[in-house]
């Protein structure tokens, strides 16, 4: 089994329920269990070289332990994006889902169609605050800085807060994490 850390997001529609619909359809994974969820994250949009429209976005990280290949992984990600109404043709902008893997063990891939470390995790705070609360031990292998210290250092201005309530519990429980003290709601 591998741990996989898979990082989602909406910023249209229904958020909340896009949120948890993709905590469920991820927990029903062959071969596959969820093992934590973090708290959802609002976070101001982040433009760089894509417009994803003015909607803040939710935002969270799964970890899953799985025997599932990275590509499979993959695959499963974006049937998912699809099945709740992900446009394809409009990839950077506005959306109901996205997700993306940040890590599959301590793996490193390089594909046309995948990349794993996820890129540019290190750079958003939108995916470091969810991350380091499920595992603010994990070391980046590229890197070589946990989640945590990558947070501590981050030079990110954009907006991002912790919410109440975690994803994923409207269509079943799942295993969820608390905030750290270290972190408060107000990144």
């Amino acid at each position: 089994m591998e741990t996989v850390f898979i990082a989602f997001g909406s910023n249209v529609g229904d958020r909340f329920d896009f949120c948890d619909r993709a905590v469920t359809l991820l927990g029903l994974l062959p071969h596959s269990r969820v093992s934590a969820v973090s708290s959802l994250y609002e976070t101001e949009p982040v433009c760089d070289s894509t417009d994803p429209g003015s909607g803040w976005f939710l935002n969270g990280v799964v970890e899953i332990e799985t025997d599932l290949t990275p590509a499979s992984v993959l695959e499963v990600c974006q049937e998912i994006q699809r099945a709740l109404g992900r446009d394809e043709e409009q990839r950077g902008g506005p959306r109901t889902l996205d997700l993306d893997i940040l890590f599959y063990g301590t793996q490193m891939v390089d594909t046309p169609t995948l990349t794993i470390p996820h890129p540019r995790l290190a750079h958003r705070r939108f995916v470091l605050a969810p991350m380091a609360e499920v595992a603010p031990e994990w070391v980046h292998p590229v890197l070589h800085r946990t989640m945590l210290d990558l947070l501590d250092h981050l030079d990110d201005p954009a907006k991002v807060r912790r919410l109440p309530s975690p994803p994923g519990t409207r269509y079943g429980s799942r295993p969820s994490c608390t905030a750290s003290p270290a972190h408060p709601q107000q990144l």
